[in-house]
């Protein structure tokens, strides 16, 4: 019993080395890696970041042969800090539990990685460090795994002005573009209708989101197949199943490290914004003008006459 709880609380090396097995495996490994992060569920842990530390174990494939000083033959420790960074900045998360299986998943695309051990602790919220940890294989992942290291794809991006949305011509549209190769993502902006007015603009910034998102949620009432998400998770899951999207922007907006200049009321800017983030193949703006300095090719449609 002393000896098990004295693996839980040692390194995740030590933990590795108890569990590996009649099979002895090589391994590398980052230690009290620490970095300034903005995470955590209450509200008091937005907007400020904190100390965090990360502990990271890789069980890896042998070489199956000499390695001839030769780098690419081998998991850099690159490979470990980069999973971190990209994890980091991909968007705010809540809790370090998901950003730990997030990092562990990312590593584990690597072809050499066989285990991974995430330790991730939060040095400023207490007396002593709060944290968790993670081991995970890839047959944890499965098939997940294998999909998420094929190549992501490109959405096509459709922004929908309010005339748009009300025209008769909504139907045809949604027709034309989802007939097309391309993931579709639909994309609204405020509504035509007074909506409260806070005095701090962070407030304000809230409110107007969840206008948009309230505006996204009369356009999915207008066509079925629409459905309303708000999560990478959800639109990754979508344009892998063919689903049409409606983007509800407050969580990916505020949670992103970097987030759009502009504000929610400059709605095609917002829409240019996450057709940039998405990687999408297109943003085409119906009932508008495309926005100056788009991040991906844009082209605007007119509205047909009634």
């Amino acid at each position: 019993m002393a000896d098990e709880i004295r693996l839980a609380f040692a390194h995740p090396s030590e933990r590795a080395i108890s569990t590996e097995g009649d099979a002895p495996r090589d391994r590398i490994s980052l230690r009290e890696h620490i970095r300034e992060v903005e995470i955590g569920a209450f509200q008091a842990e937005r907007g400020h970041t904190q100390r965090v530390r990360f502990d990271v174990v890789v069980e890896v494939t042998p070489a199956g042969g000499p390695l001839d000083d030769d780098v690419d033959r081998i998991l850099s420790y690159d490979r470990v800090t980069e999973a971190i960074t990209t994890e980091l900045a991909a968007e705010r998360v809540n809790l370090l539990e998901t950003l730990a299986e997030r990092i562990a998943e990312r590593i584990l695309l690597e072809p050499q990685a066989m285990r991974a051990f995430v330790r991730i602790e939060k040095l400023d919220r207490g007396p002593g460090a709060l944290g968790v940890e993670i081991v995970r294989t890839r047959r944890d992942f499965g098939q997940h795994l294998h999909e998420v290291a094929q190549t992501r794809p490109h959405p096509r991006m459709v922004y929908l002005s309010n005339d748009a949305i009300a025209s008769d011509a909504l139907t045809g549209w949604i027709d034309r573009f989802s007939a097309e190769s391309a993931p579709l993502i639909l994309c609204v902006g405020l509504p035509d209708l007074a909506r409260p007015q806070a005095e701090h603009p962070m407030a304000q910034r809230r409110v107007d989101l969840l206008a948009i998102e309230q505006n996204g949620w009369l356009l999915a009432a207008r066509d079925p197949r629409c459905k309303v998400v708000s999560t990478r998770t959800e639109l990754d899951w979508a344009m892998k199943n063919g689903q049409i999207c409606v983007w509800a922007p407050s969580k990916i907006v505020l949670d992103a490290i970097q987030g759009p200049e502009r504000q929610p009321r400059d709605s095609v800017a917002l829409a240019a914004w996450f057709a940039g983030l998405m990687e999408a193949c297109e943003l085409v703006v119906i009932g508008e003008t495309t926005p100056e300095g788009s991040p991906v090719p844009a082209r605007a449609v007119t509205l047909r006459n009634s």
